[in-house]
């Protein structure tokens, strides 16, 4: 790979389902040790590219690079050990404890010759403490409340010990106490890990506030991609979600903050 590739990158892809195309010659590039969200409204396509960039939906026509090679030609034990996905809708097993479940994500480093080990055993211990669930090792995992759960997730995704690690839509059915929760642990390992974290989120806010690089996406194509104070502004907004607003600066962060315009105001401009 040449110097100042990106690991993780997208080249003209197609992606479909069956036979309903979804993203036509679509370009991506995730920038390394980036927190990168990707945003959009309803049905963009946000979530079919983060699986196509996590191997899990292979693309009509243009190549997903991993380490600048096309990802669907490397092992999948290989790419499992590189990039962990944190996919939409996760269910464990009944019965399982938060322990075991973790270590699950520990997997792809088992092989023939290598079972399980005290390293293995330090890596789901230390990834339990990193997302805040030690103390829940011992407990059923659908004991748990939602943003406990999706801690626990996370955790698994972090046993896998990978450099880059995708979320789809971490924050879907949790109250907002629980979404900021969550976000604020990705932040965290994005600011103190240093890893790579690609996440699918709804609420555009929240993506201003935690994300240093944010993806745009309408209708299949990226229509901005950058730093969030640089792209978010009122006609972004306008031309992605189809929403008059405001942007100001975000009081606590300084962040883009979108204020939607009142419905008042609205009719007053039309």
């Amino acid at each position: 790979m040449r110097p100042g590739t990106p690991r993780l990158s997208g080249d003209g892809l197609t992606l479909a389902y069956d036979k309903r195309t979804i993203a036509e010659r679509l370009d991506v590039t995730i920038p390394d040790h980036s927190f990168t969200v990707v945003i959009g409204p309803n049905a963009c396509g946000k979530s079919t590219l983060l699986r196509a960039l996590a191997r899990m939906l292979k693309p009509t026509a243009g190549t997903v690079l991993l380490d600048g090679r096309d990802i669907h030609a490397q092992q999948a034990r290989k790419v499992a050990r590189t990039l962990g996905l944190l996919p939409q809708s996760s269910t464990a097993p009944d019965g399982i404890t938060v322990a075991e479940l973790v270590a699950r994500g520990r997997y792809p480093h088992q092989g023939l010759l290598r079972q399980w080990s005290r390293d293995d055993e330090r890596v789901v211990d230390e990834s339990m403490a990193a997302t805040g669930v030690a103390d829940l090792a011992d407990r059923l995992v659908d004991e748990l409340s939602g943003g406990q759960r999706q801690r626990v997730w996370i955790a698994m995704a972090l046993a896998q010990q990978t450099e880059l690690l995708l979320l789809d839509e971490p924050t879907t059915f949790l109250d907002i106490a629980h979404q900021i929760e969550v976000l604020d642990l990705c932040a965290q390992l994005h600011e103190e890990q240093g890893r790579t974290l690609v996440a699918v989120l709804h609420d555009l806010n929240q993506a201003a506030r935690y994300a240093s690089h944010l993806i745009a996406m309408r209708d299949g194509k990226v229509v901005a991609a950058g730093a969030p104070r640089e792209i978010v502004t009122e006609e972004l907004v306008r031309r992605v979600f189809g929403l008059a607003c405001r942007v100001i600066d975000d009081p606590e962060t300084g962040a883009p903050l979108v204020v939607p315009a009142a419905r008042r105001a609205v009719a007053l401009h039309r």
